[in-house]
């Protein structure tokens, strides 16, 4: 299993802890600094669309209005909680 980071922001007290795995923090945010993980853990908790994935991952879509509306595609572990990618998804259609 991938490695995976407590998120200790202000999700933390809404019942469930949200982690993020060593290759979002490193590679993701790298590559897309604009990304924020609050933005992320709205997505997982307020999906528009949400499909399993091959190796047992889960695909979170929802718009996020600070982005001008476009939609982010979320992609957690099979615990739902841990995020490992996110990415602006051009393709998606709600």
């Amino acid at each position: 299993m991938a490695e995976r980071r407590l998120f200790a922001g202000a999700y933390q007290g809404m019942g469930m802890p949200f982690y993020f795995t060593e290759y979002f923090e490193t590679e993701v945010l790298r590559k897309r600094p604009y990304l924020k993980r609050e933005w992320c853990v709205t997505v997982v908790q307020k999906p528009l669309r949400c499909e399993l994935q091959e190796r047992n991952r889960f695909r979170f879509w929802a718009a996020v209005p600070q982005l001008g509306g476009r939609y982010l595609r979320v992609i957690t572990l099979e615990d739902k909680v841990t995020i490992h990618n996110v990415f602006p998804d051009r393709g998606f259609r709600p």
